[in-house]
């Protein structure tokens, strides 16, 4: 199995991929106690504060049974840090031909966003089959995405519906078998980790880890 196999293996075992912006490096290692100790160890840490390179940074060390990966990565300078930081994955919410290429040259896996059939026509053009579907509940949820993918089905392209996901709708998207998994901003809240509320962190994750167990059984 490739490194890219394994780290989205790990993102379909977890489901639910924790979209994080972080203000602060001291919140890092007891939110990523949280997430752990909640059963969802993963996080997808987003160029949106100044703080989230050392984040990054962070966490890889101090935590490395967590699976850091960078969010918004909008050009290749953000490609080339958040690989530098060690994150294991990249995801932005567009599809950038210029950073999809920098990604494949330094063998970062990395997940473009897409709308549209031209979209993921391009994203397919460039080698690259695992897609962020985004803004997902704005552009028409789930009955959009199996109408939009059906064309693309037989090239093995999957998804990771990110934008209005929540505890109430993310069964219905890990239902389809195009959705290897959703991005969620709703696990850790950035208010709750301003504030320190670990314990709901944890209980959100806690909660996403029980729905899935539920379906799998």
């Amino acid at each position: 199995m490739s490194t890219h196999d394994d780290i989205y293996q790990k993102i379909r075992a977890s489901g639910v991929v924790p979209v994080v912006a972080i203000d602060s490096v001291d919140s890092a290692l007891p939110l990523a106690d949280a997430l752990i100790l909640g059963g969802l160890p993963v996080a997808e840490i987003t160029f949106r504060t100044r703080a989230a390179a050392d984040v990054m940074k962070l966490l890889t060390k101090q935590r490395p049974e967590l699976l850091v990966g960078a969010g918004t990565v909008l050009n290749v300078d953000d490609l080339k840090r958040a690989k530098d930081c060690g994150a294991g994955f990249a995801v932005a919410p567009g599809l950038n031909v210029g950073v999809v290429k920098a990604a494949l040259d330094i063998d970062l896996p990395f997940t473009p966003g897409v709308m549209t059939p031209s979209d993921i026509e391009a994203a397919v053009s460039l080698g690259v089959t695992v897609l962020k579907f985004f803004p997902a509940e704005a552009a028409g949820g789930l009955k959009f995405l199996k109408n939009l993918c059906a064309p693309y089905r037989h090239l093995g392209v999957e998804f990771i519906p990110t934008g209005g996901i929540n505890a109430a709708n993310m069964m219905d998207y890990l239902s389809s078998d195009v959705v290897l998994a959703v991005g969620g901003t709703w696990v850790a809240k950035g208010d709750d980790i301003a504030a320190g509320n670990w314990d709901k962190i944890k209980s959100n994750c806690r909660e996403i880890c029980k729905l899935l167990a539920e379906s799998r059984s």
